[in-house]
């Protein structure tokens, strides 16, 4: 074959295999997006997340491709008003708040409905719009935890529940409760038998589905020494009987469902705990075969998946912000979330333009029991987040600056104490809060950077100051960040500013930047 010709083949060759599909990769989202929960309406789906003691909460997050999303609303601005949820009289709900949510759509409408431990109520939200709005919501006692809501055929309206022992009760056809003189029927004795007898987190996070007339019911279990694992039910009623198989485990990636193409293709959504950044969604290709799903490519989670690029998760899922907004817009994008219920008579973005402004408003002994931090997710494998704060008019005791948020977490800023200020860097990576470093500052403004590297589960957080934004200076020591069951959530980049002794003290932050680092 003469030379140019195989030139000519082999590019041909190259051109076909990098425009064909197949290049997006797993995690389709490497942040922290747990319990998802996915439908598909015409080409659209809609997914929806846990984000707990967050408000607002619920996000509801929008793609058309299954692997490139933006986060589009969220089912409440607050979950309830109460005082676990605000942060007052001593009180938080850290690692609690609404759980695994579940999205569905039925006859026109859109439902997403979550349960909280916090206030022991299930929450059923609904809306036609589930762009726009607006909500409606409906609660009511007792909390079910890691349910599914399921419209059937016939009408009727189910949850499924519980752990292990996994419960049926019918809803009210309005879905304000649990139907009256129907009582819960316990429809499988131990979901995790699939896994095995040795098991140390008994299945739960349920998901069904109704496929060609069968029932399939998605769960998670923790086999003794094994990892995170996906077991599937099936029946032919509701009731049962249900015969189960274990369906899925590999590299502990699980808790989740099913969603299929509009041409025909379905996947599962599941996701993995990776360290400090969270808990990150993959997808599963799945086939049929004997009337069940098949999940994986051999029984493993692939790196490459059929579907197009990631276009990266900047500006859909977290955003650089300027703080400028036109009229008509929304005081914050979609990307920002408080630390809790705000108090919004202290924070805002039009007292002075192009700028967000935290007010203290009380006395605070620490950091996370704070009000008013604004945060967004921080992104693998690796990421920085950066901004500008103006410190003139701070009060004696108010620390404020930029924070990475967990229940081990790291700050820089500026502190006002005994006349004077200082830059200074605290790490709670011993449990609590230490000041690593200090340097005396007199300036007006200051420049602040946190960096974080999860490739690999390093998982350590740098900090830095500049006062020209264009010499950064290295400050304190790196923060071996950990994942903790008490915040039981990856770790966010927070603007704060609390005041430990004389409230009314404010700080404005001219930007907040984020990208990859």
């Amino acid at each position: 074959m003469k030379k140019g010709l195989m030139i000519v083949i082999i590019t041909i060759i190259t051109i076909e295999l990098y425009s064909q599909p197949g290049s997006a990769r797993n995690p389709v989202i490497f942040a922290d997006v747990p319990d998802m929960s996915m439908i598909r309406v015409g080409d659209t789906y809609y997914m929806s997340s846990t984000t707990m003691h967050m408000s607002p909460g619920v996000p509801i997050m929008k793609s058309k491709d299954l692997v490139n999303w933006e986060i589009v609303n969220y089912a409440y601005d607050i979950l309830d008003d109460v005082d676990e949820l605000n942060l007052i009289n001593g009180k938080s709900t850290y690692g609690r708040g609404s759980w695994a949510s579940c999205i569905r759509y039925h006859n026109g409408t859109y439902y997403v409905s979550t349960f909280a431990q916090t206030t022991g109520k299930t929450y059923i939200y609904s809306t036609k719009d589930i762009e726009k709005g607006p909500w409606e919501v409906k609660s009511f006692s007792p909390s079910l935890h890691d349910h599914t809501l399921f419209f059937d055929d016939d009408g009727r309206v189910y949850m499924i529940y519980g752990v292990r022992r996994l419960k049926l009760v019918e809803l009210n056809p309005d879905l304000t409760g649990i139907k009256p003189g129907t009582a819960e029927q316990v429809i499988i004795g131990n979901a995790s038998a699939p896994a095995g007898d040795n098991i140390s987190l008994g299945a739960e996070g349920s998901q069904l589905f109704k496929i060609d007339g069968k029932y399939y019911l998605f769960n998670i279990t923790w086999p003794m020494g094994g990892m995170r694992t996906v077991v599937i039910h099936r029946a032919g009623s509701i009731t049962g009987p249900w015969e189960g198989k274990l369906a899925l485990q590999d590299l502990g990636v699980a808790q989740g469902g099913l969603v299929d193409t509009p041409d025909g293709r379905w996947f599962a959504y599941l996701f993995r705990d990776y360290g400090s950044v969270g808990r990150i969604p993959y997808l599963v290709p799945v086939k049929w075969e004997n009337g069940w799903p098949i999940l994986g490519v051999d029984g493993k989670v692939p790196d490459k998946l059929d579907l197009p690029e990631s276009k990266g998760l900047i500006p859909g899922i977290v955003a650089s912000d300027n703080f400028r907004r036109r009229r008509g817009e929304p005081p914050l994008p979609l990307v920002w979330q408080w630390n809790h219920n705000p108090d919004n008579n202290l924070w805002s973005v039009t007292r002075r333009k192009g700028h967000l402004r935290l007010t203290t408003g009380r006395i605070d002994t620490s950091f996370v029991s704070a009000r008013n931090t604004l945060t967004q997710r921080t992104f693998g494998p690796a990421c920085e987040g950066s901004t500008l704060i103006d410190v003139r008019n701070m009060k004696e005791g108010d620390f404020a600056g930029l924070a990475l948020l967990q229940r081990k977490f790291g700050q820089v800023g500026v502190k006002y104490a005994n006349g004077s200020k200082k830059i200074v860097m605290v790490s709670a990576q011993s449990g609590n809060p230490v000041e690593i470093e200090s340097v005396p500052f007199s300036g007006k403004t200051v420049y602040l950077k946190a960096g974080c590297d999860f490739r690999d589960l390093a998982d350590t957080a740098w900090f830095s100051y500049s006062v020209d934004g264009k010499t950064w200076i290295p400050i304190g020591n790196r923060l071996k960040m950990e994942y903790s069951m008490p915040h039981f959530m990856g770790y966010r980049f927070g603007l704060f500013n609390y005041a430990e002794k004389t409230p009314g003290g404010y700080v404005d932050f001219d930007w907040f930047e984020i990208k990859e680092h």
